[in-house]
């Protein structure tokens, strides 16, 4: 355990999309339209769109079966905002960590513009319908592969494995996938920074390089970030 996070290395990640009434919503619609109306007023730019939140998830060995529901985002930012207030409901999501050939994690840092301005995190976004497959299957492995080609606009290896350690704490449920560049930390950064400045509006300010203890910041990177990193560089999960 770190920081209050717990680790588990993971093979395969079996997520589904199931019916849910979120209790919980429905009883604070008025204190989510109000939060949803000022959070409009500070950047208009917000949209109402669909995402996925987890309400149960069981790791049976090295398997992680995960259950998610479609709630609107105003929903999942009101709750967020309010500290997680239902314990039975948890923002899960799915991240490639990059490491490079020697042995430094590239991370993103979010633009002024965007919800969490100046955070230090893994390229990574809240699971949405486009994840939905046949079935009704949530393809995680493919939400954190789009994040990560859109945000750095790098391609993963072709023989890099699927393994994954799953972070969890404070209402939250990271996936991180590790994978091996061949390629040196600045190489990689300066490949990202020019994807990045082709972007018309790009959702990154810039990137960072963690190439040990000394490297994590406590005041911008979220807690699961700086849980993995840790124990990466301990020699634990790397």
């Amino acid at each position: 355990m770190s920081d209050g996070f717990t680790l588990t290395p993971l093979q395969r990640i079996e997520a589904r999309l199931v019916p849910s009434d979120w209790a919980w919503a429905r009883d604070e619609a008025a204190a989510i339209a109000e939060t949803w109306a000022r959070r409009r007023t500070e950047r208009s730019d917000l949209f109402d769109g669909r995402v996925l939140l987890a309400r149960d998830c069981r790791v049976n060995g090295s398997i992680c079966r995960i259950d998610l529901f479609e709630v609107a985002y105003s929903e999942f930012l009101a709750f967020r905002l309010a500290g997680s207030p239902d314990p039975a409901v948890e923002n899960a999501f799915a991240a490639v960590v990059p490491w490079s050939a020697d042995g430094g994690a590239l991370l993103g840092i979010m633009g002024g513009h965007t919800a969490n301005a100046g955070q230090i995190y893994f390229a990574c976004g809240t699971p949405d319908r486009a994840d939905i497959r046949d079935g009704g299957r949530v393809d995680l492995a493919g939400s954190a592969e789009r994040e990560f080609r859109e945000e750095t606009g790098l391609l993963l290896p072709a023989d890099a494995p699927e393994v994954w350690v799953l972070v969890a704490g404070q209402s939250q449920r990271a996936f991180l996938r590790p994978v091996r560049f061949t390629e040196t930390a600045d190489v990689l950064h300066a490949r990202m920074e020019a994807h990045r400045r082709s972007e018309a509006v790009p959702e990154l300010a810039g990137f960072a390089v963690a190439r040990g203890p000394d490297d994590l910041d406590a005041a911008r990177m979220p807690g699961f970030v700086r849980a993995y990193l840790a124990d990466a560089f301990a020699g634990t999960q790397r």
